[in-house]
């Protein structure tokens, strides 16, 4: 499945993780606040850290936080071999920026493997790049006061 225009259909907050303790966070904000959320990965992660690494990270996180409402996105940039590396990872979402015809292989990939393509990034409520080594008390409030402060349709 391919999705443009910022590849978020629901129109869920966009929440940028960097770590274990970031995906944690922003989760347990969204089952606090009963809002849907997407958390995406650094721009280019599935090439530097992989997706067996965002894999078990959002996994992880959503053991530690069962009742939130999550989808997530690992960006692979323009890579093609990283888009599919993590298509074959199981990785639920992937952002991939590259060439269309590249992209429209790839979609039919991910499409047979239940993954969805998006070939634009979304664009972020939230980065939390600043907040790399905030403790889990202030990245928990972070992430709940940008829940709270956008606008919620009905």
């Amino acid at each position: 499945m391919v999705m443009a225009a910022g590849g978020n259909a629901a129109g869920a907050p966009v929440i940028v993780v960097h770590s274990l303790a970031h995906a944690v966070a922003a989760l347990g904000a969204a089952a606090h606040a009963g809002r849907e959320i997407l958390i995406a990965s650094a721009p280019d992660a599935g090439i530097y850290a992989g997706p067996g690494w965002f894999r078990e990270l959002v996994k992880t996180a959503r053991e530690a936080a069962p009742t939130a409402e999550a989808t997530a996105l690992l960006d692979c940039g323009d890579d093609a071999g990283a888009a599919q590396g993590a298509i074959r990872a199981g990785v639920e979402g992937v952002v991939f920026t590259g060439r269309t015809d590249v992209a429209a292989r790839l979609a039919d990939i991910a499409g047979q493997r239940g993954v969805t393509l998006v070939t634009t990034r979304p664009e972020p409520a939230l980065d939390l790049a600043t907040l790399f080594f905030a403790d889990a008390d202030t990245l928990r409030r972070r992430c709940a006061d940008v829940l709270a402060s956008l606008f919620r349709f009905c």
